[in-house]
């Protein structure tokens, strides 16, 4: 058949996405080409026409081999009658038109329908082969939506992009998008086996909660003068320069001990000044003791820090002590998990910095040319970018950042004392600022990751990114480690720069460690996985354990009696290391399998781990639970148990958690009835003392009401987030 314009028209056997794109079409439904422009709907139409009766050539198309023959034309005489030949033809023709015109006509209604209508999910997984998003929901997990990444052929493949619960979308370098669904057999297992497995974790939730809540003063809470005994805050005071001072510079120590001689004689103490002490000695309470035993005390200043940044007083607050506040608030919040979401606050800060102008180099600010001036401008805004993409690493929300942003040099290698002398000459030896120095060489790399892992562009990576960032890092790390040693660093500063350049090949590698476990072609970020997750372990948990504390104890310290940062990594550190024996448990063997005694002595370690965190304060008990379920499991495949037996021991783990963490929890709650910490407070001007202050209203059975409860919340929770 043809149009009035004497152009034949066929039958559409592309669909309209390849036809107006001029390539091949598969002809499948939906066609490949379609899946991997994530096209919603891949439809095949028919050009609308009229059947023609011309006596012109005919084209008749078989809808069974969609071949073409041809049909004579009707002037050939008395060879075939045109009457015989071309009518029936034409007439077939046209009924085979009008068929498959109804039956697209059918396809596109049922097409139409089935986006109206809600999917139907199964109880645990379901996958929308168009929006490349699993939906896993069950009565014990709640519902939560993993983006997935696809491969050439429009199939999921199993690495996770980003998870999506309730109002929270977490990015690829948070560790519970690439390790929790890993483990998504042991929460059917229980929930198939028993309903009420998870009720003692819930009531360990809420026991949680009432601690928490009875923990924080009553806010607005004004800053008082009330600051430790001299002996004790000597001691804070060293601690936070000997620790967090050595890596992120924000303040000029000598005018810092200045003013902190000043204030034990002085009849009127700068408040200013006393908010930033008070913040510093909140972090050095941290590496105190092992029991965390200033705690309460250091969330009182840090609440009192809080109430002085909220005043609506934005404009007289744009100076360099009111960011060295700022940045200590951020960091004093992380330490003892208080507060907002890190990653939102560091943002803020971010931003006030570059209102302040500190993006750009002092060389173009008149009047910030002044070498004192300058140099702690470079300071604090190479602090204000280390601890943004820090925050962003952990929470796995994009660093929003970029090295086009700014033009500030790196800080000077200028010892405190030589910024107030005049014109000082940046020196060759070792300085305070050396370790931060050398670790702004690493930070273009460092910012490259973690925009790989959470940026949205991330979904068109591909391993050989991976790769190549990789093998950036470790030359970075290489560089890094060949320039420490002649600065002299402090063992602090090896460590913890250690810990964390191990914690960014981690959040690297971790999406391929699922894959790894069943497909060779990531077996390279298996061993990565596993080799950091060790060393980030063992520097945590050193074996055996300091006698006593020391310069060496710092980071044990800070990972077992503070929140964020350095507890969740080595909880995800130990987590990996048990998938990992697991794994190599549940692979084919015709005989025993023998397992690393390092990486066995870990999971054998980390549930005593996690209970000297518990016991040191921390009221989230998600870190005892994942070691012990962890626990039971291997140890139910080692000793070659069936799966009913495995899910029975998998039932009683669970179980054990409540029994042995809810007396915890409620010797907690009785220590805070008898007063805050055991430490005499002195005011060294006149005020008032600290005192009792109110424990809040709510009582545990208040909250004990676990039919509302999603379990899964332990995974996702504040706590989770907040950590960097």
């Amino acid at each position: 058949m043809s149009d009035p314009d004497g152009r034949r028209r066929r039958p559409a056997v592309s669909c309209n996405l390849c036809r107006k794109r001029k390539i091949r079409c598969n002809r499948q439904k939906p066609c490949s080409n379609c899946l991997r422009a994530r096209n919603g709907a891949c439809i095949y139409g028919t050009p609308q026409s009229q059947p023609d009766s011309s006596p012109a050539t005919h084209i008749a198309l078989d809808s069974a081999s969609r071949t073409s023959r041809p049909t004579l034309p009707s002037h050939t005489g008395s060879l075939v009658n045109s009457s015989s030949v071309s009518t029936p033809i034409s007439q077939s023709s046209a009924q085979e038109t009008e068929l498959g015109r109804m039956k697209l006509k059918i396809q596109q209604l049922e097409e139409q329908l089935a986006k109206q209508a809600p999917p139907i999910q199964s109880p645990l997984l379901t996958h929308d082969s168009n929006s490349n998003i699993e939906t896993t929901s069950s009565r014990l997990g709640g519902t939560f939506h993993v983006h997935t990444e696809r491969d050439s052929l429009g199939q999921p493949q199993a690495i996770a992009r980003s998870i999506a619960y309730k109002t929270r979308l977490l990015g690829q370098s948070h560790w519970a998008v690439n390790g929790i669904l890993l483990i998504r057999d042991i929460f059917e297992t229980t929930e198939a086996h028993s309903s009420d497995a998870w009720a003692g974790i819930e009531r360990c939730k809420s026991l949680a909660r009432v601690i928490k809540a009875r923990r924080a003063p009553p806010w607005p809470l004004p800053p008082t003068p009330d600051v430790p005994l001299k002996e004790v805050a000597d001691i804070l005071v060293e601690n936070y320069l000997r620790t967090s001072e050595s890596i992120y510079r924000i303040l000029h120590v000598p005018t810092f001990r200045r003013d902190y001689g000043a204030l034990w004689v002085s009849a009127t103490p700068n408040t200013t000044f006393l908010i930033l002490l008070k913040l510093v000695l909140a972090i050095g309470a941290t590496t105190y003791d092992q029991q965390f035993s200033l705690r309460s005390a250091a969330i009182r200043w840090v609440y009192e820090a809080q109430t002085w940044v909220s005043e609506p007083k934005f404009k007289s607050r744009l100076d360099i002590q009111s960011l060295q506040i700022s940045l200590l608030l951020l960091v004093a919040q992380e330490r003892l998990g208080v507060g907002e979401l890190i990653w939102i606050s560091a943002g803020a800060l971010l931003r006030k910095a570059i209102h302040m102008g500190l993006h750009r180099d002092p060389i173009h600010i008149p009047q910030g040319r002044a070498t004192f001036v300058a140099e702690m401008r470079r300071r604090l805004w190479n602090t204000i970018l280390e601890l943004s993409l820090l925050s962003s690493l952990a929470s796995g929300g994009p660093p929003l950042i970029s090295v086009t942003d700014s033009d500030t040099a790196p800080p000077g290698n200028f010892s405190d004392e030589q910024l107030t002398s005049d014109n000082p000459f940046p020196t060759s030896d070792h300085t305070p600022v050396s370790v931060a120095i050398a670790l702004r060489a690493t930070f273009p790399t460092r910012l490259a990751i973690v925009k790989h892992l959470n940026d949205l562009s991330s979904s068109t990576s591909t391993y050989k990114d991976t790769l190549r960032l990789d093998a950036d890092l470790r030359t970075a790390y290489k560089t890094l480690t060949q320039t420490l040693p002649a600065t002299q660093p402090t063992p602090f500063s090896i460590h913890a720069i250690d810990f964390l350049m191990h914690r960014y090949l981690l959040s690297l590698h971790a999406p391929y460690f699922g894959p790894s476990l069943h497909e060779n072609a990531y077996a390279f970020s298996r061993k990565v996985v596993i080799d950091s997750s060790f060393k980030i372990w063992r520097t945590a948990c050193p074996s055996p354990p300091p006698a006593s504390p020391n310069n060496d104890s710092d980071i044990p310290l800070l990972a077992t009696t503070t929140s964020g940062f350095y507890p969740t990594t080595t909880t995800q550190s130990a987590f990996l290391i048990a998938l990992e024996l697991r794994a190599q448990l549940q692979e084919d063997s015709l005989g025993p399998v023998l397992l690393r005694p390092d990486l066995l002595a870990v999971v054998e370690e980390a549930p005593g781990w996690c209970l000297r965190v518990i016991a040191a304060g921390e009221t989230n008990v998600k870190g005892y639970l994942l070691t012990r379920i962890m626990g039971a499991q291997i140890e139910g495949l080692r000793s070659g148990r069936g799966r009913e037996e495995i899910a029975n021991m998998l039932i009683k783990a669970v179980e054990h958690v409540e029994g042995v963490c809810m007396p915890m929890l409620n010797g907690m709650v009785k220590e805070m009835g008898e007063g805050v910490d055991r430490l005499v407070l002195e005011t060294p001007v006149e005020g008032t003392g600290i005192g009792e202050w109110e424990l809040g209203g709510m009582t545990p059975d208040d909250l004990f009401d676990p039919s509302t409860a999603e379990p899964m919340n332990w995974i996702f929770n504040e706590d989770v987030i907040l950590g960097w």
